[in-house]
């Protein structure tokens, strides 16, 4: 039987973002504790930011018309520290003012005082000519009253948490954690810590899979159940899948992907469910799957990712399409992977008839270098490099070519 030419990753991901519906249910969360959590509603601002005219530098508020020329001398007559309010400033006089402080009536500049310089009997020089609205922030340029300025789907920062506060909100509504069940496929796998290298029996290797995808879910906003290691025995997958889907929204597996006789998550899920995509031209990760689990008690379905086994299969993977999933789950609406045009310091002659993710780092003369080893199961590219080049299908690279990079930095921010 012939196969079906493989998906790209351009047709793939609409069509898997395309059943990421936002989940149901949103929590109220102290802001303080809202980093990473992805806004349910939209923030409008109750007050004007700042409240008032208020003073950029510590320094002299003046009236500009006292100041046209340099070496102006006024009388100071009042001190306002910031918290505090002014009186109204009259011809030839100065108020004394610090950072954030009120502006008083009449004052229409800000001298800061350096300019300055301080005379005998309440008395200050201004050393330079002042134009006007100098160093003074105005009343809501950096809020307006009734403003959005928050959108829902936008994942906090800690930038967002400062201008939620700035607003008075000590609580944001947030949309609910994802609940993913984690579990690995492989009688070969051993945990650290249960087998010590020395005594490691012959093909058992590391689950190092299970730490780094257990860590991104937890980065992303995810409740993660870590279910282990299943055996490679098409019984006991379909058990963990069945019992995975009752209370979860995604089950995200790594291993048993693939065509090979012990590989039984593909027919796993198709007995429990559907699968909609299985294997993706790109390299490394081509053999991905999504689908649905159904949900015995309540009828429907709890989404299902399955990732290769071999760890930058599974790492790269993860990045290019279970990241945008879960986003979308939280109600994201920006999930976009961010491209920077840059200059390859490496040759690549060994054109790919699929889409491939070469394992980079920028130098210090702001080009990329390659790691020397491209293979899917070396996780020390991943470690030494700080990103991919996108590299388009049947694309050979010269040095001096511009080329695609994704920073790995942005992606597990």
């Amino acid at each position: 039987m012939t196969r079906p030419p493989l998906l790209s990753l351009d047709d793939a991901l609409p069509q898997l973002l395309a059943q990421a519906h936002a989940l149901t249910g949103l929590q109220s969360v102290s802001t303080f504790d809202a980093d990473g959590r992805v806004l349910a509603q939209d923030v409008t601002a109750a007050l004007q930011v700042p409240p008032q005219d208020n003073s950029s530098m510590d320094g002299y508020a003046v009236r500009v018309a006292d100041c046209a020329q340099a070496g102006a001398v006024l009388r100071v007559t009042q001190r306002i520290p910031a918290g505090t309010h002014g009186t109204q400033l009259h011809a030839g006089e100065a108020a004394r003012i610090f950072t954030g402080a009120p502006i008083p009536p009449g004052a229409d500049a800000v001298v800061m005082q350096e300019d300055c310089e301080a005379l005998e009997g309440d008395q200050v020089k201004v050393n330079k000519a002042v134009p006007a609205g100098q160093w003074i922030r105005r009343l809501g340029e950096d809020v307006t009253r009734g403003a959005t300025v928050l959108s829902k789907g936008t994942r906090l920062t800690p930038a967002e948490l400062g201008l939620a506060a700035s607003i008075g909100l000590a609580q944001l509504q947030v949309s609910a954690r994802p609940r993913v069940a984690l579990f690995s496929t492989g009688d070969e796998l051993v945990m650290p810590g249960d087998v010590a290298p020395e005594a490691m029996p012959a093909g058992a290797i590391y689950n190092s899979n299970r730490f780094f995808l257990r860590a991104m879910l937890q980065r992303l906003g995810c409740e993660v159940t870590d279910l282990g290691i299943v055996p490679d025995k098409r019984e006991a997958t379909i058990a963990a899948l069945r019992d995975a889907a009752q209370h979860h929204d995604l089950i995200l597996t790594s291993g048993g992907v693939s065509v090979g006789e012990e590989d039984h998550i593909k027919p796993a899920v198709e007995s429990l469910g559907e699968l909609n995509l299985w294997q993706l031209a790109i390299k490394p990760g081509k053999p991905f799957a999504y689908g649905k689990v159904n949900r015995q008690v309540t009828g429907d379905a709890c989404h299902f990712m399955g990732l290769p086994g071999n760890p930058v299969s599974s790492f790269v993977t993860f990045l290019l399409l279970v990241r945008p999933f879960v986003l979308a789950l939280q109600g994201v609406t920006k999930t976009d992977t961010v491209r920077t045009e840059m200059t390859a310091h490496f040759d690549w002659t060994r054109a790919d008839k699929r889409r491939e993710f070469l394992r980079v780092k920028r130098n210090d003369q702001g080009g990329l270098d390659l790691f020397p080893n491209q293979s899917s199961g070396v996780l020390t590219s991943a470690v030494w490099g700080d990103g991919v080049v996108d590299n388009s299908a049947g694309q050979t690279i010269s040095k001096g070519d511009n080329v695609r990079f994704i920073s790995f930095a942005e992606w597990l921010a």
